[in-house]
């Protein structure tokens, strides 16, 4: 008898155990997918889908399931093993496991009280107020033919002088379409010649295109990717009368649509004097280890280029590219000691999910060092990204049937102590602004009748409460209580047209730090 109620006690334990184990959405799936899906699964931005609670999560469960299964959510293409990154996203084994196991146990809400709030995201800017936005001089219509478009646009910075940079942050205006963006600076005005000899606003690519791309190389932009903000001294320099020129990869489209995009220009105001160069590996005759860079149809193909570094150099980012053949990037520093320094390894290259990459800390890499870097081409059938069917013969080109080897390699010349620099720890959703504060700014218009805007910055990601009080300090309107914000620039706009005509104050509140703005509605 007391075996059998050892038994039932044992069991009983075992029941509590393995419920207090199962994996429910409030308290395990919620905190994986806010942290590294909802920044491109949410109204207006890239992710075709929401998942910003749970019902919306549960409708794509088992597609959830099976995109991260294959790690082809979140989109991280290199090998967290090989060498890491700044702001990685991508899944740990246990998350992409809590994810399965809550999907076969029927996606359990749990307690909605044990639920993280879903994050209030930046908008406008993840950097702050711009010093300079530079816009399209007209919207462009991008076809409704399902086709890849690849078009340039000259965008004049109108600068009478040169300035540095503390951020450049490229703002899609159509976020459906938009696939991605390269910047470069143009000081020859080549780019802007070549685009006025077009009667459309752009143009498809030219003499011209070569030789900006010979010139300075600026941040741009891919779905879900944070800005790259500069920091310890480090700085690009725009010069005076310059051009920015654009190279837009606008995603194919069943309908019509349009696009009128933005560059937020931040300027840096510090003592910075250390100007970011980038290398471009290409496979020009003395690169190219195999050359020369041709596919013939049914082929498999690695080429390799070579580099090799004239002065000691401290890395700080790497941007690896090429089309829909591409299979795969290995890219290495081997110094004269013979040992290796590692860059990237991106063993399923996917051309939807392309990037550039920067180093948590700088990376020496000594004068006499050979960079080697390798990439894969499939031109066969059994590719299933092949765009041509069957198919062809390929080589350079700027067209998404074409092909590129093309690596840009972002560097300092070395001084001594740049190996103690670290950018950050990595964490996702960290911007690691430290060139802004929390700060609300003015409301506008003055004075309003229905609607009020307004902006506040946050160097870091935090609870934030907002709040309206009338003249007399009574609370009329609670905008967000304790809301967990993250980093950067937030623009808000309220209706007020309930609110009677007076004077009014909003309240801005973030740990101890307490700011109110002065607003009035008129008769």
């Amino acid at each position: 008898m007391k075996y059998r109620i050892l038994f039932s006690i044992l069991l009983f334990s075992a029941t509590l155990s393995l419920r207090a184990q199962s994996v429910t959405f409030s308290e395990h799936i919620a905190p994986i997918i806010y942290n590294h899906c909802t920044n491109c699964h949410r109204p207006g931005e890239i992710g075709p889908f929401s998942l910003t609670n749970y019902n919306e999560v549960v409708s794509y469960g088992s597609m959830i399931q099976y995109v991260t299964d294959i790690n082809y959510m979140p989109p991280w293409k290199p090998d967290p093993n090989y060498r890491q990154y700044q702001k990685e996203n991508y899944l740990s084994a246990e998350q992409k496991q809590q994810i399965s196991t809550w999907v076969n146990d029927g996606m359990p809400q749990g307690n909605p009280a044990l639920e993280p709030p879903l994050p209030v995201f930046p908008t406008g800017s993840q950097v702050g107020v711009p010093d300079l936005v530079l816009s399209f001089a007209e919207a462009h219509t991008v076809p409704g033919n399902n086709i890849d478009e690849y078009i340039y646009f000259v965008i004049p910075t109108g600068l009478t002088e040169d300035k540095l940079i503390r951020s450049l942050e490229f703002r899609p205006g159509n976020t459906q379409v938009v696939h991605h963006t390269l910047i470069w600076e143009d000081t020859t005005g080549a780019a802007a010649a070549e685009d006025a000899l077009t009667p459309e606003y752009g143009y498809f690519g030219g003499q011209a295109t070569a030789e900006v791309l010979e010139q300075q190389q600026l941040p741009g932009y891919l779905p879900g990717s944070a800005p790259v903000i500069y920091t310890n001294g480090i700085t690009q320099k725009l010069h005076a009368g310059a051009d920015l020129k654009l190279q837009m990869h606008y995603a194919p489209t069943p309908i019509e649509q349009t696009d009128s995009s933005t560059i937020n220009v931040f300027f840096e105001n510090s003592n910075a004097n250390r100007l970011l160069q980038t290398y471009i590996m290409v496979p020009l005759p003395g690169v190219l280890v195999n050359g020369p860079f041709i596919m013939p149809p049914n082929q498999v193909k690695e080429f390799h280029g070579t580099f090799t570094v004239p002065f000691d150099v401290s890395l700080f980012s790497i941007s690896p590219h090429c089309h829909k053949l591409g299979t795969h990037w290995k890219v290495y520093a081997v110094p004269p000691t013979g040992d290796t320094i590692p860059l990237i390894s991106i063993e399923d290259w996917d051309f939807n999910w392309q990037g550039s990459y920067q180093f948590r800390s700088l990376l020496k890499v000594p004068a006499g060092s050979v960079i080697h870097a390798f990439a894969g081409y499939d031109n066969t059938v059994n590719n299933p990204f092949n765009p041509n069917s069957p198919p062809e013969f390929v080589t350079w080109g700027e067209g998404t049937a074409d092909e590129m080897f093309y690596l840009p390699i972002s560097f300092l010349p070395y001084q001594a102590g740049d190996e103690n620099i670290v950018f950050e720890d990595g964490s996702v959703g960290d911007l690691n602004i430290k060139t802004i504060s929390d700060k609300l700014y003015p409301i506008y218009p003055v004075p309003a009748s229905d609607l009020i805007k307004f902006g506040y910055t946050l160097e870091t990601s935090g609870q934030v409460s907002l709040s309206i009080f009338n003249i007399e300090g009574k609370l009329v309107q609670q905008v967000h209580q304790n809301s967990f914000h993250l980093p950067g620039y937030h623009t808000k706009e309220l209706n007020v047209s309930e609110l009677t005509p007076g004077i009014y104050f909003l309240e801005f509140v973030k740990g101890n730090l307490r700011q109110t703005e002065k607003f009035v509605i008129g008769e």
